[in-house]
């Protein structure tokens, strides 16, 4: 397992390496002047260059990008031009919202497709699949931002049972019973596109287990569709569930973005969208960086497991 772990980690090292390049080029092709938006719309050329020499944007595009990157390896995010303060805190202060969001929905949406997934393999019903089919088809072709809203319509507008948005006011521990009525709507719609992808996947191969010959002789033998499903089919089957929720979780992380616009929710979502909006290259380089970063650490985790999961993959993986 040991010599696996280290034959995935070069590739993750060239993955996040290219993932810089390619974020600090596009981040310098966006149209705009942060030396501009800082100086004011009323500063001499002056100002602006001096400005322009002071955040170090008149250097070479790879001498900015060494500097950039040298800082970063170093934990030094520098300070945010537009926003203000050290970029470091900004990202600490959104991350703790993002990963209670994030992992408030992949919990969500783990357990419903366990629920459905496993309902329409035991009761293999013509109108349970139907229902499940098109809930999963309306989950993926409705957008995040459509979805928002009408959850946000129906659930605190036209019947106020729950917050529009916002954070609980007194923390996530002081009163659970007020946290989880702030997390059910964004979590449910970020948790839906990913709960449809998992169902899809995780049914087929149970139905693939279900199909193999030491299910039939288990039956034959009397033993229930249930203990069959729950006690060998489920795990035989979860290497293929691991895979997808690997994958769906880089998405999640990419829906947070627009989840947490709708429900005012100040994650790392949030600061995105501001530091594009104010053209502060610092705070959104390090951020979709950041993004990048997590989501190889999630595929690396998912192979492990995967590893630990089937013997196999470790074997061809030497």
């Amino acid at each position: 397992m040991f010599r696996y772990v280290l034959g995935r980690l070069p590739s993750a090292v060239v993955v996040l390496f290219l993932a810089s390049l390619l974020i600090f080029s596009v981040m310098r092709l966006v149209p705009g002047d942060p030396a501009l938006a800082l100086a004011g719309p009323d500063a001499t050329p002056e100002s602006i260059e001096a400005i322009r020499h002071s955040l170090g944007l008149d250097q070479s595009i790879p001498a900015q990008y060494l500097s950039w990157i040298g800082d970063v390896l170093t934990l030094d995010l520098g300070r945010s031009f537009i926003l203000g303060g050290q970029i470091s805190d900004l990202v600490l202060a959104g991350l703790g919202n993002t990963a209670v969001l994030a992992g408030s929905a992949l919990l969500l949406a783990v357990v419903l497709s366990l629920i459905l997934s496993v309902a329409v393999v035991v009761w293999p019903k013509k109108w349970l699949t139907s229902v499940v089919n098109v809930l999963n088809t309306l989950s993926v072709a409705l957008p995040n931002f459509v979805t928002g809203v009408l959850l946000v319509l129906v659930f605190a507008v036209l019947i106020p049972v729950l917050p529009s948005g916002g954070v609980p006011p007194g923390g996530y521990l002081a009163r659970p019973d007020i946290t989880l009525q702030y997390l059910v709507l964004p979590s449910l719609c970020l948790a839906l596109p990913v709960t449809a992808a998992l169902t899809r996947f995780l049914s087929e191969a149970l139905r693939t287990e279900m199909a193999q010959q030491y299910v039939i002789t288990a039956q034959a033998a009397g033993v229930t569709r249930w203990n069959l499903v729950t006690r060998s089919a489920l795990r035989n089957a979860l290497p293929t569930m691991l895979t997808v929720l690997g994958i769906q979780t880089g998405h999640l992380l990419g829906g947070a973005v627009l989840v947490e616009a709708i429900f005012a929710w100040p994650g790392i979502g949030q600061l995105i969208q501001q530091g594009i909006g104010r053209r502060d290259y610092p705070v959104v380089q390090v951020l979709l960086l950041l993004s990048v970063t997590i989501f190889v650490l999630i595929q690396l985790l998912t192979d492990i497991v995967h590893a630990y999961l089937d013997p196999r993959i470790r074997i061809g993986g030497r």
